[in-house]
């Protein structure tokens, strides 16, 4: 089966962009324990000051489907919703290979 990526893009409301990375982070941190998630890093934008971007690898597309119904990732997707004015999933991928820190 293969690995499945993201690679997604939020557009904060103007002034909400460090919170809502703060909750980005916290979500990684949530995903330190399953061991389905193997990349979850949030970067922003030099160039779009309301933009963050999300960089996603799982061991599958199930376990990533599987993680938007844990309740602490639900938790996390409420309060994020008033701090997002847009979403794009910029590309869906199958993730080779590489270095993983």
């Amino acid at each position: 089966m293969n690995k499945f990526g993201l690679f997604g893009k939020f557009i904060a409301k103007d002034g909400d962009r460090d919170k809502l990375v703060a909750i980005l982070l916290e979500a990684a941190a949530s995903m330190q324990s399953l061991e389905e998630c193997e990349i979850y890093h949030v970067s922003i934008s030099e160039d779009e000051p309301n933009a963050i971007f999300v960089y996603e690898v799982w061991s599958d597309q199930t376990a990533h489907q599987e993680s938007l119904s844990l309740e602490s990732t639900k938790k996390l997707i409420t309060h994020a919703k008033t701090m997002i004015t847009g979403m794009e999933r910029i590309s869906t991928l199958i993730p080779i290979g590489g270095k993983v820190s």
